[in-house]
């Protein structure tokens, strides 16, 4: 192998991540990069250091013998690199916000995430809603979080990137007693007439509140006035306990008394659920968590949308952006 001047530690993360999978399409995903993309990295490479270091067939990828002596070096040099962004300051905890206690898709990558980097610390926090992380996430205070990101106001959205993680269907929590609690899922024409509450009014959710706005319009599904804001999972059962409206959720919504859940059909409404972050931020558990959130929508087929999902055509177009 030739010696270059200078070597890309993008490139050798490249080689080193295609090594341990021996696979481009497994590692393009850990990457979050295009295959093709991930293809001309090793090339390149390959170039700079005027050796070969994989052979690829039509059915495997191998390392050459070129590729096998350079892999402990190049985890060496990433390591380094590493261990010098945590001189910098970067090793700090990873702020990552779940929105509410009990909701799953969050809570499920962060688990992942925690998996995958032992040595970084990932803490959780609470802030209700999209829109009230957006301003934490923006001021530094908060590192990720979860949510709507097409129903950020633009001036939020362009401080921010984001990365599609669920088309998570919605469901509606009833009185154990009402009606529409007899039946396994509640077609959405079967709402007509009911009021519904989904958060209007609370400062911290607006992209929730819009997305209810436009799946009941046309629907003849009234949206509940704003409720007093509620401060814990006990205030807001004593609330909705008073009102008795059903609430608009998703289906991995936690349980509470005296309610049932049950999924919405015909369509199925779907909330859109993105990783956000704050544009040009870097840490290596932020890595950790985007790695997190594309190998568990992978698994379980978070990012396929059902037949007929309901989905308003700017989410769409997010959800797109992968």
């Amino acid at each position: 192998m030739a010696a270059p001047v200078h070597l890309d530690p993008r490139l050798l993360r490249a080689f080193v991540t295609v090594a341990e999978e021996l696979h481009f399409t497994r590692a393009a995903t850990r990457l979050y990069v295009a295959q093709q993309a991930l293809s001309r990295d090793v090339r390149r490479l390959e170039r700079d250091l005027g050796s070969e270091l994989f052979v690829r067939t039509t059915r495997q990828v191998t390392l050459t013998a070129d590729g096998e002596r350079l892999l402990p070096y190049a985890r060496a040099v990433l390591q380094a690199q590493d261990d010098l962004l945590a001189a910098a300051g970067q090793a700090r905890p990873l702020l990552v916000d779940l929105n509410s206690p009990g909701l799953a898709t969050p809570r499920r990558v962060l688990h992942r995430a925690r998996e995958l980097a032992p040595a970084h610390e990932l803490m959780a926090r609470y802030e209700s809603g999209l829109t009230g992380a957006a301003g934490e996430l923006l001021a530094g205070r908060l590192d990720a979080s979860f949510g709507r990101f097409a129903g950020l106001a633009p001036a939020l959205r362009a401080g921010l990137d984001q990365q599609p993680v669920r088309h998570e269907p919605m469901g509606v929590v009833l009185p154990e007693d009402h009606p529409l609690a007899a039946l396994i899922e509640v077609p959405l024409a079967a709402l007509a007439g009911e009021t519904v509450y989904a958060g209007a009014g609370n400062p911290r959710t607006p992209e929730w509140t819009d997305l209810a706005r436009s799946l009941f319009e046309g629907r003849g599904i009234t949206l509940a006035s704003p409720a007093p804001l509620a401060v814990g999972e006990e205030e807001f059962q004593r609330i909705m306990a008073r009102t008795r409206h059903p609430i608009l959720a998703v289906v991995d919504f936690p349980p509470l008394p005296s309610t049932v859940l049950r999924p919405l059909v015909d369509p199925v409404p779907l909330s859109p659920v993105s990783l956000v972050w704050r544009k040009g931020m870097t840490h290596p558990a932020l890595d950790a968590l985007r790695r997190a959130a594309a190998v568990v929508a992978a698994e379980e087929g978070w990012l396929r949308r059902p037949d007929g999902g309901w989905l308003p055509e700017r989410d769409i177009v997010v959800m797109a952006a992968r």
